[in-house]
Formats: C-alpha cells, structure tokens, sequence
C-alpha cells in the first residue's frame, strides 16, 4: 500500500536525501523554510510504501498572476531508480487532491533525473508535457574535488589555470569569505551590474538575504568577495550542502580586465568546498554546448574552463489541472522568447 503523508522531521529528511545519488539543496529542508520566508506554502511530502519512506517531494505553492501551480524543484528523490515511476504517480494524486482544493493551474515537476528516453517514457505515461520555461538548471557543469587540489588545477583549461595563477600573485587582490547575512548587500551591489551582461533577471535583494539566513543557521552558506584596493571585483554566494558546493549566484565586474578576480574567487570556493568535506562541486547552470549564441555561453565557457562534465537533467515538465493553464503557458512562451532561450 503507497500513501502520501508530509513530514516534520527535520534529521529523517534530510537523512533520507543524504542516500540519494542525485540531489540538489532544492530538495533540502532549508530551501522549503527559504520559501515559507518568501510567502509560499511548503509541502514536505514523504511517499511510503507500507511503512518504508521511498521517496520525498518538496513542494512549493506558487502563487503568481499568471496562474498559481505546485512546484516540485529538482525533486522527487528516490533512492532507487526503480521506485521513480510508482514514486511520481502516488505524488501526482496527492498534489491533484491539492489543487482541487485551491485554486491550481497546474502542477510543474522539474526532477535531477538523467535525461533519457525511460525517464522521459514515465513522464509521458502519466501525461506529462513539456514546460515552456525552465526555473532551475536542466544542464549543470560539475567537477569532482575529491582529488588533491594538484590534480584538480591540472584537469583544468591551460588559460584557467594560467588566470588562477596571475591573481594569486596580484598583492592587493584578495578573497574575503563570509557568513554574515550583511555580505549579501556587498554581493548585490556587483549583481544588479551584472544582469545586463549575462541576460538574466536578478533576485532583488530581500530574496537573496533571506536565502542566506535559511541556510545560514546550518552554516551551509558563504558570500565569497574579490577585492582589490577595497573595490570588489567578483562575488559569488555559494551553498554548501550534503557534500556538494554549489556556485549558486555570481557576479563580476569588466572594470579591471586584467586581474582576473574571478577566477582566484572561484578556485577560493573550491578548495572551501574541499575543506567542508564535499566530494562535488556543481557549477550551477550552463548553456547546451551546441548553442553558442546562447546568453550564458561566455559565462559557461568561464564554468568549464575549471574541468568536469555536464549533467544533463529531463527537461522541465508540466502536468495541466485547468484550462487556465494555457494562459501561463501562452505568457511564459512569450517570456522565453523575449530572452533569447
């Protein structure tokens, strides 16, 4: 017998997503308290199979004026690949039982599931389609740190290593690491500069900060600045959790071309990583290689400089429960297309 029920262990979900081989901290307990920060409601949803957890769904009400729909980001988790379609289709009743007694559009999964044709097959068997938008990376770049840093640094892009190099022996520049939630408004400065260049829509910085108290409890975040004579240079606020680093936001300035603050920023956030014990370290979000007019392909040719390989995940999926959805779907097609994806 398979039921559905939310969880309010802390440690039991956490625990259970520790033995998952593809997660990300958009599955984690923190992420779903971030959420309830900004105003929507959390579902943290265990999936059992007589009393055995086999699987969890975080899972996010959104309310927008496009239309209101549940969010599952980078979930369900299961620890055996064989329970994904059983886990997906228990989860998709209970999340229908949900939006019947709201009022939802449509229920959006995007899952860390490999993208192939039997992942997709169980997506399309329970009448799934594609999303006209993706929220969160479906292609990320990641590098595994559990080598010696020497053998890291040699796995890179000669350039990249050559840049790590020159900043290292640039005597006024330096990397400062913090975990005060005052640091956000110093990474934001830098951000809100950067959002043309890279053709992204920033988060203001009310989310930010309360994305980095969620997390900061568990000491799970840092705000990496690259300073030179006390002008920060390059930002980035990266999460470090169950194992994995993650370049969650960056941000970086053409000011000084030559010192290449962002590179030793980067190098800096690895070997932290390193030192938390994590064995991953993921790039966050990069451009399909074939398309190098792509927004991000200047930025993801930054990411991969510094050696790994893609990741890629089942493209963004939506399950309509209203006609209303074709409203969203109309308006976030336009969106796309208006920047250039």
């Amino acid at each position: 017998m398979y039921i559905v029920t939310e969880l309010e262990d802390k440690c039991r979900w956490e625990d259970f997503l520790s033995e998952c081989s593809d997660r990300t901290f958009l599955q984690s307990w923190n992420w779903g308290q971030f959420n309830k920060t900004m105003g929507d409601k959390a579902y943290y949803l265990g999936i059992f199979e007589d009393d055995n957890l086999i699987g969890t769904a975080l899972t996010i009400r959104v309310t927008a004026r496009r239309g209101n729909f549940l969010f599952v980001p980078h979930g369900p988790n299961v620890i055996r690949e064989e329970n994904r379609k059983k886990v997906l289709e228990v989860l998709v009743n209970r999340l229908k039982k949900i939006s019947r007694e709201g009022k939802i559009n449509f229920i959006r999964v995007a899952p860390v599931w490999q993208m192939d044709e039997k992942n997709l097959a169980i997506f399309r068997e329970l009448n799934f389609r594609q999303a006209p938008i993706h929220v969160h990376p479906e292609l990320t770049w990641e590098l595994d740190i559990k080598p010696a840093e020497e053998s890291i640094m040699s796995g890179m892009r000669k350039t990249t290593r050559y840049l790590i190099r020159k900043a290292v022996r640039e005597k006024e520049l330096e990397i400062v690491k913090s975990g005060e939630v005052s640091s956000v408004a110093d990474f934001n400065k830098l951000y809100q500069a950067t959002k043309d260049r890279h053709a992204f829509v920033p988060f203001p910085l009310d989310y930010l900060e309360k994305e980095f108290t969620s997390f900061s409890g568990d000491k799970q975040i840092s705000v990496f600045l690259g300073r030179h004579q006390g002008e920060i240079l390059a930002s980035g606020i990266f999460i470090f959790w169950q194992g994995i680093g993650f370049y969650h936001h960056g941000a970086s300035s053409l000011k000084y071309p030559k010192i290449p603050a962002s590179y030793l920023l980067l190098w800096e956030a690895i070997k932290e990583a390193k030192k938390r014990g994590c064995g991953k370290f993921n790039f966050w979000g990069v451009s399909p290689p074939e398309n190098k007019g792509h927004p991000w392909a200047g930025l993801s040719l930054f990411k991969e400089g510094f050696g790994g390989n893609y990741n890629s995940y089942v493209r963004t999926r939506d399950l309509p429960v209203s006609a209303k959805y074709w409203f969203s779907f109309l308006v976030e097609s336009l969106r796309k297309l208006k920047r250039g994806f």
